[in-house]
């Protein structure tokens, strides 16, 4: 350790050659073993002396701070939460191999991760696994902040926003800690609701905001009798993007042509096409599948771009089982620049998913069950999660692509919070009556009302 310090070069004490005698040798050693002596004894005071306060620099390197991941920065580790998600996600979803898929994970893994801030217990647990959450509070917080101030910083070429909010019943004792790190670190304004006396007033109200944060895009997020007079809190995001290709489609070089869900089964599409010396993309190819990099004009903001993953054959099935994070990285890692000729269909999707039953299957059964806590919202643990709302917009054309989507986590109370609401019983459909002797249970006539014309 002294010697990473205070290195003894051979200029400053290289031994004079006169001193090649043994007791001259030993004069000089002692005097070595006596430097060294005073130089451990001075360190020591300067440690003493120090304290607390600032360490001197030994040359060693210290090990990382509980806000530093050993992989990488805050940002980077959830980064690498929310894509690992991604495609477990995409597994899950992709039953049916004729079907078309489309959502974000970001979406979901923020609405999700504003969740998991009130969750304790097994419930905590689970919720991380699944989402594959930092441990630490402040590398999670810090990491979709920076993401989130990222997003929103802005670029003139294109649109991309990102936003968070809490939707609560303003009568339910909310926790203001919980309240305070949604607002702080994932900027999430709370909005107290009537959900007990006004439930689809405030559906509409939500609504309203998930349109309102993606263009219009997102349009009844919440669907009717999800927000009941049991919700106590929703917790909603939305993301929106807009921009437009660095190379753009000619729109009178697209032509109808056809698309191969299998050698047999054939659909028309409206097929764009870029194939002259400019279109220059990031590419690269393997014996099962090419890969594109179609990149969106940018000035000062994140550069974004597209990545379309085509296998050499029609089946799509054999790419999906070996897809991860960690494969995607080291394609894109392959990618060179280079002239391509594109031939890419025209498509627009509009999905929706309630997934609660994905996320049970996944791992967090626990939330959605009476026995879920998330006792840091409230302090006592009477809520549980209802559903997970997803829905998400694509439009893929010759200028450009627009995608939005919204999340929304729909809490209700497990407990009966007042009086129970009053039944209403309306016979106004046919009907069976039966007569009956109330001690013994014995009937005593029994029939059935249908039509009352008769």
């Amino acid at each position: 350790m002294i010697q990473g310090r205070f290195r003894f070069t051979s200029k400053k004490f290289k031994p004079n050659a006169r001193l090649n005698n043994v007791a001259n040798q030993g004069s000089f050693m002692r005097a070595i073993h006596n430097c060294i002596i005073v130089l451990f004894v001075a360190v020591s005071i300067c440690l003493c002396v120090s304290g607390c306060t600032d360490m001197p620099d030994t040359g060693v390197e210290t090990p990382p701070t509980v806000n530093t991941p050993p992989g990488g920065d805050a940002l980077e580790s959830v980064v690498d939460a929310n894509n690992q998600f991604a495609f477990e996600l995409y597994d899950k979803l992709a039953g049916n191999p004729e079907g078309n898929l489309f959502f974000s994970p970001f979406s979901i893994s923020s609405a999700l991760a504003i969740t998991y801030e009130g969750a304790r217990g097994d419930t905590a647990d689970q919720i991380k696994s699944v989402f594959h959450f930092p441990v630490a509070d402040g590398i999670r917080r810090d990491g979709f902040h920076e993401i989130n101030e990222g997003i929103n910083a802005g670029d003139p070429a294109y649109s991309l926003n990102v936003a968070n909010a809490l939707w609560a019943e303003k009568t339910y004792p909310f926790l203001q800690e919980y309240i305070s790190v949604a607002g702080e670190y994932y900027s999430a304004e709370t909005t107290n609701l009537d959900f007990i006396n006004e439930p689809e007033q405030s559906r509409l109200i939500i609504n309203e905001w998930a349109e309102d944060q993606t263009e219009g895009k997102i349009q009844d997020l919440v669907p009717a009798g999800m927000i009941d007079p049991l919700t106590r809190l929703v917790i909603t995001n939305a993301i929106y993007f807009k921009g437009t290709w660095v190379n753009q489609f000619e729109q009178d070089k697209t032509q109808e042509a056809d698309f191969y869900l299998t050698p047999e089964k054939t659909f028309t599409v409206e097929m764009m096409e870029r194939t002259d010396e400019d279109a220059i993309y990031r590419y690269a190819e393997t014996d099962e599948l090419q890969v594109l990099g179609m990149p969106y004009e940018h000035e000062s903001g994140k550069k974004l771009s597209m990545i379309v993953l085509l296998p050499e054959g029609d089946d799509l099935s054999a790419i999906e089982e070996s897809l991860d994070s960690q494969t995607l990285a080291g394609l894109e890692e392959s990618m060179n620049s280079r002239q391509v000729l594109v031939y890419f269909p025209k498509f627009k999707l509009e999905t929706e998913y309630m997934l609660s039953d994905a996320l049970k299957e996944m791992g967090m059964p626990v939330a959605f069950s009476g026995n879920a806590d998330f006792s840091g919202m409230d302090g006592i643990g009477d809520l549980f999660i209802e559903e997970v709302v997803h829905k998400a917009y694509v439009d893929v054309n010759e200028e450009g692509t627009e995608a939005a989507a919204a999340t929304a986590v729909v809490m209700t109370c497990s407990a009966v919070m007042g009086e129970e609401p009053v039944p209403v019983f309306r016979a106004d459909h046919p009907f069976i009556f039966i007569i009956q002797d109330d001690e013994t249970g014995n009937i005593l006539f029994m029939g059935r009302f249908v039509n009352p014309s008769q």
